[in-house]
């Protein structure tokens, strides 16, 4: 892209590992994806809280610049929140208030209502209403990272550094320990249903652990629960699992939408088993790590027993590596600047 831009980048979560008990999965590529449109020019001034500096006690002040103020700005880009019944509803000041809602309202309103300022809303929950008028803004670009978006939405994939990704070793990855047959690492929202189909008959008759927010248990009496995780924990959890499910809300199955996990597993050699009801799986996983039950499952990870620390297991590994080539940091740069450039009605 020709032009330097300034963006206004609002985002309810951290650049760094963070606290425990949040449920930021930004935390995987968040940064990556800024440090990237800052190597190619663009300037970024950050809209909401520093939670780093506030929660964590993390201070990148040097590298990063927040204002809490309503600053000139060429683009206003928002990972799109919600309303949280409890949480961000609730007034400013009252127990457990996150003003991350209040907050992005104020933008909206100032940026791109009032100023009509170039708006790149990336729906990363899929949450935005489909009858809200931002879907019908001239000024604002709806982006969704899914596969197949759903009408006026841009596929926007959550970003994975190339460099990462090139240099990643699978022999090496292959080689590793894998004391832990199967493992979930996320929160329980909206998964239940997956959880039950595919990862639960399998826990029940192998060593396994779970790891996220899972408040609603009682069903699964037999498997292992061990709560939340420090971020930092996430890649070492993964490097001592032979594989994990890749468990997906319905809304993002339905249309192509993968999250971090994969790329979080595949990197630390942890191999994903993807459901067939994922719209267009095959772009995810090789067709031989996908299951249609529990029983499937568990059958998979006994193949993957017998076969670990062989080359079968280090070509499996490199299978998936470049299956993760869709989420690649430079073609998601792409992505953004020819939306900056046609917002702006800069020509490339």
């Amino acid at each position: 892209m020709g032009d330097k831009v300034l963006i206004g980048y609002s985002f309810w979560g951290f650049l760094g590992p963070g606290i425990i008990d949040t449920p930021d999965g930004g935390r995987s590529h968040r940064r990556t994806l800024i440090d990237g449109l800052q190597r190619r020019g663009h300037e970024v001034v950050f809209l909401q809280r520093d939670r780093d500096r506030t929660e964590a006690g993390l201070d990148l002040a040097d590298l990063y610049r927040w204002e809490p103020g309503l600053p000139v700005i060429d683009v206003l880009m928002l990972e799109w929140r919600w309303p949280i019944a409890g949480r961000n509803t609730t007034p400013c000041g009252t127990a457990s208030h996150t003003c991350d809602l209040h907050r992005q309202a104020e933008l909206v309103t100032h940026y791109t209502d009032r100023l009509g300022t170039p708006t790149l809303l990336w729906d990363k929950d899929r949450q935005l209403p489909a009858d809200d008028s931002l879907w019908t803004r001239p000024n604002v670009t709806i982006c969704e990272p899914a596969l197949h978006p759903r009408p006026r939405a841009v596929s926007l994939l959550f970003p994975l550094a190339d460099a990462v990704l090139r240099t990643a070793d699978p022999a090496a990855l292959a080689a590793l320990p894998r004391p832990l047959p199967l493992v979930y690492i996320g929160n329980q929202y909206d998964r239940d249903d997956a959880f039950e189909r595919f990862f639960a008959p399998a826990a029940g008759n192998l060593p396994h652990a779970v790891a996220g927010k899972w408040s609603r248990t009682s069903q699964w009496p037999h498997v292992n629960f061990v709560g939340r995780i420090a971020f930092e924990q996430v890649a070492e959890l993964y490097r001592e699992a032979l594989a994990t499910v890749l468990l997906l809300p319905e809304r993002y199955r339905s249309a192509g939408q993968m999250t971090q996990r994969i790329f979080e597993a595949v990197l630390a050699g942890c191999l994903p088993l993807a459901p067939t009801d994922i719209d267009d799986v095959d772009a995810f996983v090789p067709r031989c790590l996908q299951v249609v039950d529990g029983a499937e499952t568990l059958s998979k990870i006994d193949w993957l027993t017998a076969v670990t620390r062989t080359t079968e297991h280090t070509d499996l590994i490199s299978q998936c590596l470049g299956k993760l080539d869709l989420f690649r940091l430079s073609a998601q740069l792409d992505t953004i600047d020819r939306v900056l450039s046609s917002a702006r009605g800069v020509d490339r």
